[in-house]
């Protein structure tokens, strides 16, 4: 099993070794499985659970004071879900697998997502906070939402437009030389207007996967969506590029069209794989040729 995965696109991480760290560890537990989709969803998994990154423990916060997470993953055989928007949920990745498996559907939002996870035994009601989310929430002092009148929706408003920022998601590709797969998972974007939800939950921005390669794509989630970066990097590969080469020319392609930052992770079906991003970092740790 060759994987790749990253812990976000973003400023230069706090304690650098331990996230290092946790990104090895991911990737044990990915490359034990026997098919690509069960060893992004265990190497995502890990991540979640691993509250130095943006996704499930440790996510960022929404501008009511509730974490939100989200998740997609997708592989070459036809296997797509997403789930998003859901408060309580340290696994979003289980969650999008249940769509995925479970459901006629590709994406399912909010409190639905959470009563779904409940119904297949995915853990709801976690605790997402640490002392260190706790910390930057208290400091920011977001004004609290009065009665959910519109007023008070544009008074918070007003203040995700003064702090909403942060790029990180985590993720991971996977192909056993024969199928691919990828998943993508995130506590979103600091300071988001509640409810708010970005590209990793939507097919071809933040994950994406073919016969021909699989993509995990992290950053700036608005400019993501509407860029396509996942399917785009994708695409490079089924247009010829190996994975390198097409992680940098769509990242390259991304900044110049919309400004901002990103990074990608790709594999191609012969087991290389590539990365690129535009942000201060973006750890990544894998198994296979680069």
């Amino acid at each position: 099993m060759e994987l790749l995965v990253h812990g976000g696109a973003g400023s230069e991480p706090e304690e650098p070794d331990r996230r290092w760290r946790d990104l090895r560890r991911a990737v044990r537990r990915g490359r034990k499985r026997d098919r690509p989709l069960t060893a992004v969803r265990a190497a995502v998994r890990h991540l979640e659970s691993a509250p130095r990154f943006n996704a499930g423990v440790g996510g960022a916060v929404q501008s009511d004071g509730t974490v939100r997470t989200d998740a997609g993953i997708m592989g070459s055989d036809g296997v797509c879900g997403a789930a998003c928007a859901m408060p309580g949920v340290e696994h979003a990745v289980e969650v999008a697998r249940v769509v995925a498996e479970e459901t006629p559907h590709v994406c399912v939002a909010g409190e639905r997502a959470v009563a779904l996870a409940g119904a297949f035994d995915v853990g709801t009601d976690r605790d997402l906070w640490t002392e260190r989310t706790r910390e930057r929430w208290r400091e920011a002092d977001v004004p609290a939402p009065a009665g959910g009148d519109g007023g008070s929706v544009r008074d918070q408003l007003a203040a995700v437009r003064d702090r909403f920022g942060g790029t990180d998601t985590v993720g991971a590709v996977a192909t056993d030389g024969d199928r691919l797969a990828a998943a993508t998972s995130t506590g979103g974007r600091w300071f988001a207007l509640a409810g708010r939800v970005g590209d990793v939950p939507q097919v071809g921005a933040g994950f994406y996967a073919t016969a021909q390669a699989a993509a995990s794509a992290t950053g700036e989630g608005e400019a993501i969506a509407r860029f396509g970066l996942a399917r785009r990097a994708v695409a490079a590969v089924a247009d010829g590029d190996d994975p390198g080469t097409a992680a940098d020319r769509v990242v390259r392609g991304f900044a110049a069209e919309t400004g901002g930052r990103a990074g990608v992770i790709v594999a191609d079906r012969s087991g290389r794989t590539g990365h690129a991003h535009n942000a201060e970092a973006m750890g990544t740790a894998g198994t296979g040729p680069g």
